[in-house]
């Protein structure tokens, strides 16, 4: 240990903040700006290794979303809880923190907010440097063990090698159980469990779909790498529909990602537990069955002498024309004026209607969040203060809090993040 690490650890911090994620970096960053002297272990040899590969390296910041009302509607399950923490922090302030900052920022569809660069960094760059700029300390390589308590208070995180960093107040920030190459692996939760909360074991959330490799579902390993910006996904069980979704679906070579199949995940694994799941997309979900057997006929009387193959451009995407004619039975070098009506009538029914096995949710290291987490009563809504240990605060991914793909992730941090570090008082 150096001697400015003994110094570090010799001392009592007014704040140790437990996680440089996003939650963490803001919370540390509003606590310092509160004038409270502030260290911020990182287990990683760099902070923000989650934050760097969110929204596949692009970062979701935040969803355009003003009004209160309809994000916390998200949230399902925490409305009430989240309605104090996001009257002190919302949308409209994580938006300001970060132009005030001059990085600009991009809307997207579905209110899905990006840094105008279209990179991560640029986000982690403002936290890290506004970090810097308070004069946040920050320790490295700082894997913490657990928490000390002493009389209903926490008075320490154990450190290894027996070493020990004492704080009037703690903010845990250390994220679920998804991406652990992260460091995100559940270790707060074992450290809460341990001093008496009550903890939902996380479990996937979103996350992408494995999809049965067999004859029947093969084809969509030919279109890996491809998305399909705007179809309709309904789920199946007992040959009953059981959740239908609008919206941008991605081929992998294992299966199914997606803003839209990340959000019916966490659905479709209740299901798995019951029996065999299939997801069914209706590639043309603008055109009803009559409108589709229109535009065929326009498209096949307007080139009548070509191959069928050639012939469904501005239908389908390159890639998917011909499984989609070998599912209809439809010989793709056959000319438009040889298409019969039965095949026209095949046609159209296979496009509305393309069938996947799922075999499996892929595990918490592919998932996007997990659900799980401190249970919610333990937390006072308005500081995020333990109710247990009232200098313990919990922020971000250690709450049991479910909210869709969208930028809802992110901004829970912001928000939790801010209200913690703003609540804790200088003592």
């Amino acid at each position: 240990m150096n001697q400015n690490e003994n110094k570090t650890k010799s001392k009592i911090w007014d704040v140790v903040v437990i996680g440089g994620g996003p939650a963490g970096m803001m919370s540390a960053i509003q606590a310092k700006k509160k004038g409270l002297d502030v260290l911020l272990l990182e287990k990683n040899s760099r902070l923000g290794e989650k934050l760097l590969i969110t929204g596949g390296g692009r970062c979701n910041v935040t969803n355009e979303e003003y009004d209160n009302k309809k994000i916390l509607a998200k949230f399902k399950g925490a409305e009430n809880f989240l309605y104090s923490p996001f009257s002190q922090f919302a949308v409209k302030d994580a938006l300001e923190f970060f132009h005030l900052r001059k990085m600009p920022t991009k809307t997207e569809a579905l209110q899905r907010v990006f840094p105008a660069t279209n990179r991560a960094e640029s986000v982690w760059s403002v936290l890290v440097e506004e970090l810097k700029k308070s004069k946040v300390e920050i320790l490295y390589d700082s894997e913490v063990q657990g928490f000390i308590k002493v009389d209903g208070q926490i008075t320490g995180v154990k450190m290894r090698e027996d070493n020990i960093i004492y704080a009037k107040n703690f903010i845990l920030a250390t994220g679920g159980k998804s991406r652990p190459e992260t460091g995100s692996t559940g270790d707060g939760f074992k450290w809460l469990k341990a001093i008496g909360h009550k903890v939902t074991e996380p479990t996937a959330s979103l996350v992408p779909v494995a999809i049965r490799d067999n004859k029947e579902n093969n084809w969509f390993k030919a279109l890996q790498g491809i998305t399909l910006p705007e179809v309709k996904i309904t789920t199946v069980q007992f040959e009953k529909k059981q959740k239908v979704s609008k919206g941008k679906i991605l081929f992998t070579h294992f299966g199914v990602t997606g803003p839209t199949i990340l959000n019916m995940s966490k659905s479709i694994g209740e299901l798995l537990s019951y029996g065999d799941v299939f997801i069914v997309l209706d590639l043309l979900p603008s055109l009803d069955h009559g409108m589709l057997n229109k535009k065929l006929q326009e498209i096949f009387a307007r080139e009548h002498n070509k191959k069928i193959k050639n012939s469904l451009d501005e239908l389908f995407v390159s890639a998917l024309a011909p499984i989609v004619l070998e599912k209809a039975g439809i010989d793709i070098d056959k000319k438009c004026n040889s298409v019969t009506f039965d095949e026209r009538m095949k046609l159209i029914e296979v496009a509305k209607n393309m069938k996947m096995e799922v075999l499996e949710l892929l595990g918490t290291d592919k998932a996007i969040i997990t659900s799980g987490g401190v249970d919610l009563k333990e937390v006072d809504t308005k500081t995020m203060q333990s109710k247990l240990f009232p200098n313990l605060f919990l922020v971000g991914d250690v709450l049991d809090i479910d909210r869709p793909s969208g930028g809802y992730s992110l901004q829970l941090c912001w928000t939790t993040g801010f209200v913690a570090g703003d609540n804790i008082k200088k003592i």
